[in-house]
Order: C-alpha cells, then sequence, then structure tokens
C-alpha cells in the first residue's frame, strides 16, 4: 500500500489506513517527501503522548474486508521509514477490534535523515478472517512510512496469488488469458487508463492509478509482467489488450497517436525482445531473461464506432505487422455477419444477454463467411434476471452457445467467459465465474460448465443431428478427444426446457467400437433453474459423474429437465455421424 489513493495534493486522505489513539495522543497526516520519485506521498506520524496506551498508538490497514490470518503460516512484511531520533515500534496482526493479537514483533526505526527498508516475518498464532495489520508506537517521535507491504508466504509458484484461486483456474485448462481487462484497459477517461509502464519494475516505485470505471484505486502491483507471468505459470496463452488511444469519454486524434504505437512495440519489446534490449532488459532485471511468447494483442476494448478507432487501429496494426508480423491481432469491429473494412486477424464478438436470448444464439456463426479474420468471442455471459448471482439457467444458455461455437470452430478461434473473478464484497458486476471473499471461494454454475468444454480445444468436432419433438429446446455437439492413455467420444446435450426427454443414440462410421468399461455420464442440473452456489453451499449447483453401464454405439439416455449432460464413450478411434 502506497499513500498515493488520495491523490498528489497533501494533506490527503489515508484511506483505506485508520488511526489508533485520539487526538491528544497522536497526528497523522501526509506530505510529499517520499524517498520513491513516482510516489512522493508518505504518512507522517507524530506519536505525542508520554504515557501512551499500553496498546500504542499508530495507523491500522484492514486489507480488502479483513486480511485472513491463519493458524502456523508466515506473512512477509515490508515497509519503508524515516525517523529523525531512534524510535521503536510494534507491526502486529489482530483481529478486526485490535483486542486478539495474532502476531507481533519490534522494529526499531534507526534516527538519521535517509529512509531505510525493513523486513519482518510475521508468524500467526491463531486464525482470523478479518484480520488488520498495526503499525504501533509508544514514545514520544515522529516517523514518516511509505509502500507498506504485507503477503503470505505461500502464494503460487511465490508470485502473488491465492493458489486455491489458481487452482480453479488450472482446473479448466484455459488456453489463453485476456489481460488486463476491458473497460480497465480504456479508462472512463485517458489520464485514468491502464498504462503498462507505470505497472512494471519494482512494487514500490510503481505509481498505481485510479480505475475510473469500476470506481477503485490500484497500486499496479498486478501489473503488465505479473499477468505475463501468471498466463505462463497456467500455460496459457498470453492475449495482452492495449488502449488505443480511446477511452470512454475522450480520443487522441490519429494525427497525434504516433507516441502511442510507440509505447505499444516497447511494451511488445519488453515482452519478446532479448535480455539485452531496451525493453528486454527491463523484464530480465524483474528475474524473466527468457521473453514471454506474445502472440496475440487486441487493439482496443469495445471501440468500434468511436470516431478515431479506424484510423488510430490501422496506426497500431501497420507497425506491429511490420515489427512482429507473427503477432495476431485483433479488431473490436464484429465481422460475423458482414467484411470488415480494415485488415484483422481475428475480430471480439462480446454478448451479455439474457438466457433465452442467448439460448437463441447458438447458430449465430453458422452464417459467418468462411473467409477472413476469424471470431474471438471474448466476453460471453448471461446477465439480468435470470442470471441472479450465477444461476444455473444462465450456465445452460451459455452452454447451449458454445455448442455452436464449437460447430463452427472453423471460424471461431477463441472462447471466453467475463469476468473470471469478484470479491463478494464489491460486487460490482452479476455474475462472475468465481466468488471470493478473504478466504473462501466457489465456482458459479457457468464456472462448472465450463469445464464440460475443457477438452474442446484441439479436439475433433462431428456432425450431429438431434430428431425429438423437443429439438427446439435441445443444443447439442459431439467431439473426440483424447487423455494420456485412452480416446473418447463425447456428446454433450443442453436440455433447456421443463421436460425430461428420452432419446436413443445412435453412432455410425465408428473405427473401433464403445467401450462401457471408462465410459461415464457428467450431469449439470439442480432442483430450480435459478438455483446458485453461494459460501455457505458452494456445491449446491455441481457436475455429478456416474459410470454409465450401458455405453454402446446405440444406447438410451435420458436428459434431466434443464440440464446440461456429457456423455464420454470410451472408444479406440472414430470417424463417425452421430444422431439422436
Amino acid at each position: 500500500s502506497s499513500f498515493e489513493a488520495g491523490g498528489p495534493h497533501t494533506p490527503s486522505n489515508i484511506e483505506p489506513w485508520s488511526i489508533i489513539g485520539d487526538d491528544s495522543s497522536i497526528f497523522v497526516g501526509t506530505d510529499r517527501t517520499s524517498c520513491f520519485r513516482r510516489n512522493k506521498v508518505a504518512l507522517r506520524m507524530e506519536v505525542l503522548c508520554d504515557n501512551c496506551p499500553a496498546v500504542g498508538v499508530g495507523i491500522y490497514n484492514p486489507g480488502f474486508w479483513g486480511m485472513n490470518i491463519e493458524d502456523g503460516k508466515t506473512y512477509n512484511l515490508v515497509m519503508h521509514a524515516k525517523s529523525p531520533e531512534m524510535i521503536e515500534m510494534t507491526v502486529s496482526l489482530t483481529s478486526s477490534d485490535g483486542l486478539r493479537v495474532l502476531a507481533s514483533a519490534a522494529i526499531r526505526v534507526p534516527g538519521g535523515s535517509n529512509w531505510i527498508k525493513l523486513d519482518q516475518k510475521l508468524v500467526a498464532q491463531g486464525t482470523d478472517r478479518t484480520s488488520r495489520l498495526q503499525i504501533t508506537a509508544k514514545t514520544k517521535g515522529v516517523v514518516w512510512l511509505d509502500q507498506v507491504s504485507l503477503m503470505p508466504s505461500d502464494t503460487y509458484k511465490g508470485h502473488g496469488f491465492r493458489t486455491e484461486l489458481i487452482s480453479m483456474l488450472l482446473d479448466l485448462k484455459p488456453r489463453f488469458l485476456r489481460f488486463p481487462g476491458g473497460c480497465f484497459v480504456e479508462g472512463s477517461w485517458l489520464r485514468n487508463a491502464f498504462r503498462w509502464r507505470d505497472s512494471i519494475g519494482p512494487w514500490e516505485e510503481r505509481p498505481g492509478h485510479y480505475g475510473d470505471v469500476w470506481n477503485y484505486w490500484t497500486d499496479d502491483g498486478l501489473g503488465y509482467y505479473e499477468f505475463l507471468q501468471l498466463s505462463e505459470d497456467l500455460g496459457a496463452a498470453p492475449v495482452w489488450v492495449f488502449n488505443n488511444g480511446i477511452s470512454h469519454h475522450d480520443e487522441v486524434d490519429t494525427t497525434a497517436i504516433a507516441p502511442f504505437v510507440k509505447d505499444i512495440l516497447d511494451s511488445l519489446e519488453f515482452a519478446r525482445g532479448s535480455a539485452e534490449s531496451t525493453w528486454g532488459s527491463v523484464r530480465a532485471a524483474m528475474g524473466h531473461p527468457e521473453p514471454f511468447p506474445v502472440k496475440y494483442v487486441a487493439i482496443g476494448n469495445e471501440d468500434c464506432g468511436k470516431e478515431n478507432y479506424r484510423g488510430n487501429y490501422l496506426k497500431f496494426y501497420n507497425a506491429i505487422r511490420e515489427a512482429y508480423p507473427d503477432i495476431q491481432m485483433i479488431s473490436n469491429c464484429d465481422g460475423s455477419s458482414g467484411p470488415l473494412d480494415h485488415p484483422a486477424d481475428l475480430y471480439d464478438f462480446h454478448v451479455y444477454t439474457g438466457s433465452r436470448a442467448l439460448f437463441s444464439m447458438k447458430n449465430t456463426f453458422d452464417n459467418t463467411s468462411r473467409s477472413g479474420p476469424k471470431a474471438f468471442v471474448s466476453e460471453y455471459a448471461v446477465t439480468g434476471n435470470d442470471a441472479g448471482r450465477g444461476s444455473l439457467l444462465a450456465s445452460l444458455a451459455e452452454a447451449a452457445f458454445l455448442t455452436g461455437l464449437e460447430k463452427n470452430s472453423d471460424v471461431v478461434h477463441m472462447a471466453s467467459y467475463a469476468p473470471l473473478f469478484i470479491n463478494d464484497n464489491d460486487r460490482t458486476w452479476n455474475p462472475d465465474a468465481i466468488v471470493f471473499n478473504s478466504w473462501q471461494q466457489y465456482g458459479t454454475p457457468s464456472y462448472w460448465m465450463q469445464k464440460f468444454f475443457r477438452e474442446s480445444s484441439g479436439a475433433t468436432i462431428h456432425p450431429i443431428t438431434i430428431s425429438s419433438s423437443y429439438s427446439g429446446s435441445l443444443a447439442a455437439s459431439v467431439i473426440t478427444w483424447h487423455d494420456d492413455e485412452n480416446s473418447f467420444l463425447r456428446v454433450k446435450v443442453v436440455n433447456f426446457g421443463p421436460d425430461a426427454v428420452s432419446l436413443t443414440f445412435s453412432a455410425t462410421g465408428l473405427q473401433g467400437s464403445i467401450n462401457a468399461l471408462g465410459s461415464t455420464a457428467t450431469v449439470l442440473t439442480s432442483g430450480s433453474v435459478m438455483d446458485e452456489n453461494s459460501f455457505a453451499n458452494p456445491n449446491k449447483v455441481v457436475p455429478v459423474t456416474i459410470e454409465l453401464r450401458n455405453a454402446s454405439e446405440e444406447m438410451e439416455v435420458t436428459l434431466p429437465p434443464h440440464s446440461l449432460s456429457a456423455f464420454d464413450l470410451a472408444l479406440a478411434q472414430s470417424r463417425l455421424v452421430a444422431e439422436m
């Protein structure tokens, strides 16, 4: 945490920090005396009391709606301080009211005119899900503080992310990661747009910025480098969405876009350049001498139709094509129903709508031209009343939509649900795939639905015909996929209607036979279409898998009302036509 969130002018608001003590015992303010050139605002704490309270006086930070401190775990505190005279301070992890101390250590700030960096490990004795960090003193004196960081020691690969959240991502077998966001990239105004250059290098030196679309300050500790590193840790291709000189409310004229284009070329050199190059050397200094394989960039987010988009787009496109011929460039203009008026490798397709509307969009790409740029369905979700905070109904409509994307995978290259994460304490947008608080997490039905499609990347799609009086409320797709040892025929069927549906499944053209041993059926359904998961009941709507003992080339299956079913039929190899 820096103290920049209150703005560059001092005195300033110190939120999310608060004061421990009263006016007679402590005086806390801000000034522009920090040792960090791009973070000039520091906190000045003057202890006024001789006989201070036993707990001391000072400041505390609650983290994001409370810190999850767990018994026996180690937490790494880093902070920068300066004091004209030697001062003894106490750093502690406490309950939200400060009364219960979970970990504590004495820190001495030597007197002098120089700032010093202080490192302290805190080992918790006790668990509290809503803890806070306290920095206190008991003797008269003045101390300046800046750039305070508290991190658990057990983050995923030591890269700062909660292991249990990353494992939920890994379970989806993601093939790409689109970052750092959508509207977050644009900003409501350009002055508040994400700037990659301000988000790299040592975290203490990053200026941070105000995300004015979603209304929060970020220190940008999760920056361009961390997103590239996360992509690598997930084994996913990075998709870098950059600002093209356009925000929600202002635009750079194409005649003045050249420095913005150079800025993005620099970002690509940071990712892809050799460790000896100007920006590649900055990446290497951060601990990653090997390049990051950025092969996809999106030129803006939802900016098609803005006055300067086409002009700006072409400047970026031509410069990147010349410098990095292999990079696939993504236009914001939808090419699903007609040709684009500018060159692109892919185009964005975003859809947020009701469940019935999305179910009916399963044929969207059936008539899309087979030549020209491919579709990147980079944001899709059911939203509105029938989505709730993540309903079964929403997930079924999304699954039906995805079966259509699978069938049209010759023109649809990639698809990603959005948004991926939400903190339950700040539900700015509903629904989201993964919900978390300081210590818990769960997947919405839409998260679990995506697991049905995780083997689809690189799989072989097969034709399927459905003959049923219920066909208007059914959606289906068939693939063959392979794990380390076996091949499977996977038949996915969405029953979007209120009635159970019995079908006879018939596969023709199989090379080899279906083996009942190893065949399974997995079903996502629940008692009500509006059922949701929650912290209290995180597994209310989750897939259930059973052995499929009647698996054969021809078999009877029953689809429960409002359900997504996947039949994984073990086989040798197949070339087939499936019928229902």
